[in-house]
C-alpha cells in the first residue's frame, strides 16, 4: 500500500513553518520553479499540494492540468501576503458544483 505525503509550494517565508507539522516544503523563487516542482511531485506519492495564492495566479494552467486527476489535490493557502480570495472562491465553485446551490 503507497504512503501518500502532503506537500507546500511556495515563497520561502510562506512554506518553511509546514515542516515542523511534517509537511514537506518546497520554497521557490518564482512560478518557473514552481511549475517545475509541481509536475515533479504529481508523479512522486503526494496527495495533497498546498500551493500559495500568489504562485497559482501565475499558474492556472498547470493547476488545470491536475483539476480532474485523483491525486494531487491541489489547495490553494494565502502566503505571506495575505489572502487574495482565491482559495475561498475555488472552495465556492466546487461546493456549488457539488451541491447545485451555493450554500456557503
Amino acid at each position: 500500500m503507497a504512503s501518500y505525503r502532503i506537500a507546500v509550494l511556495g515563497d520561502r517565508d510562506s512554506v518553511l513553518g509546514f515542516q515542523a507539522l511534517g509537511l514537506s516544503a518546497f520554497p521557490v523563487q518564482g512560478p518557473e520553479e514552481a511549475r517545475t516542482i509541481l509536475h515533479r511531485i504529481a508523479k512522486e506519492n503526494y496527495a495533497v499540494v498546498y500551493l500559495t495564492e500568489t504562485l497559482a495566479v501565475e499558474m492556472e494552467q498547470d493547476i488545470a492540468r491536475y483539476k480532474d486527476a485523483l491525486t494531487p489535490a491541489i489547495i490553494l493557502i494565502p502566503g505571506k501576503e495575505g489572502s487574495l480570495g482565491i482559495g475561498m472562491r475555488n472552495i465556492k465553485a466546487a461546493v456549488e458544483r457539488a451541491v447545485g446551490v451555493d450554500i456557503l
